[in-house]
């Protein structure tokens, strides 16, 4: 991280990229609610200037009938009145609100400090190309909206993955570039000590992570989480007959609803394990106080995380557990990667003395 910003602003960048982050983090969780609730599908124009609801009956009705012309209306939806509909109108409206006030959280205070010259030029290329990237992320929404805009009354669980996984990203970048920030404030004046294979152990248990929630992203995609109902066994077996197939197994990866669950549930548990032997490697290394105590975090969010999964998938996905999920997967990315950026520099702070 350049040092060569003014230092009064340094920490009031970070805190904006904090609530930038935070405001990513929220929503998340709305997108993983619309899809939950099934309300993704509600808004069949692409208005991205829009910021009101329908203010009347009349707007209403021509929001309806809009809705009236798609797939899901007329394949699943047909008994739905009016007030039926608004119900799934909201949380879509609400969802893509939310998106388009990150945009202006991000972008008044970034022009304000480009003005106010507090930007060394690296951190400005960063921070507009983070801006870039929040644009593409909602065309990309729009894109997985259009998928079920078509015959099938779904969107497509490639497009649902990418648009959650770029989510994930975004906040990623964001979320890295205020942690930079807030290190080069903090006082250097102790001797440094790091350990570059564990700062390589914990960046791939962030891409592990990471890895997990994209294959979480086909199981939402495909309606998968809604059979093969028990734990540890599935349909019976450890490793169920079928796994692969009919379709080559390249594509079974990402289009049988049995390969697809099966996957995940392997991702998961490997990745727990991965941060247990995290865990157990730290133990002998000294990394410093404050990764320390996010190792202890990592591991009990990872045991977490893995009970939610379960429990989800027992009780058939309810919707408050499957949100809790999907919640507990970006907390556990996000101790993943502020432990991974702890240990990536030398920790400030002396051994403790040899014996």
């Amino acid at each position: 991280m350049s040092s060569n910003l003014p230092g009064s602003y340094t920490r009031p960048i970070a805190w904006w990229l904090v609530i930038c982050a935070a405001m990513v983090f929220i929503m998340v969780i709305l997108g993983g609610a619309t899809r939950l609730t099934e309300s993704g599908l509600s808004m069949v124009e692409w208005k991205p200037l829009t910021i009101l609801p329908p203010m009347n009956d009349a707007d209403w009705q021509t929001e309806f009938q809009n809705y009236q012309t798609s797939p899901e209306f007329q394949k699943k939806n047909s008994w739905m009145t009016v007030e039926d509909f608004k119900d799934i109108y909201w949380l879509e409206f609400i969802h893509r609100l939310w998106g388009r006030l990150i945009g202006v959280v991000f972008a008044v205070p970034f022009v304000w400090f480009v003005y106010k010259k507090a930007l060394d030029r690296p951190l400005a290329l960063k921070l507009g190309g983070l801006f870039v990237l929040g644009g593409a992320q909602g065309a990309l929404g729009w894109f997985m909206v259009a998928s079920g805009l078509q015959e099938r009354p779904d969107v497509s669980q490639y497009r649902l993955a990418a648009h959650l996984i770029l989510a994930f990203i975004v906040y990623a970048f964001i979320l890295w570039i205020a942690l930079d920030l807030f290190r080069s404030t903090r006082s250097r004046s102790l001797p440094l000590f790091s350990n570059t294979r564990f700062a390589r152990l914990t960046l791939g248990v962030s891409a592990a992570v990471l890895l997990v929630a994209l294959s979480g992203a086909f199981v939402a995609g495909l309606n998968a989480g809604l059979i093969y109902n028990t734990f540890p066994l599935m349909d019976g077996q450890l490793i169920p007959s079928g796994l692969y197939s009919p379709q080559p197994w390249y594509i079974a990866m990402f289009e049988d609803i049995m390969t697809v669950q099966f996957n995940h549930r392997v991702l998961a548990v490997s990745v727990v394990a991965l941060i247990v032997f995290t865990w157990w490697q730290s133990r002998t290394l000294y990394i410093g106080k404050r990764a320390q105590a996010l190792v202890k975090r990592l591991v009990m969010m990872a045991f977490l995380q893995a009970a939610l999964g379960i429990s989800t998938l027992l009780m058939v996905v309810p919707f408050g557990l499957a949100l809790a999920h999907q919640a507990g997967a970006l907390i556990l990315f996000t101790i993943a990667l502020c432990l991974a950026h702890e240990v990536r520099t030398p920790a400030a702070a002396k051994p403790p003395a040899s014996t």
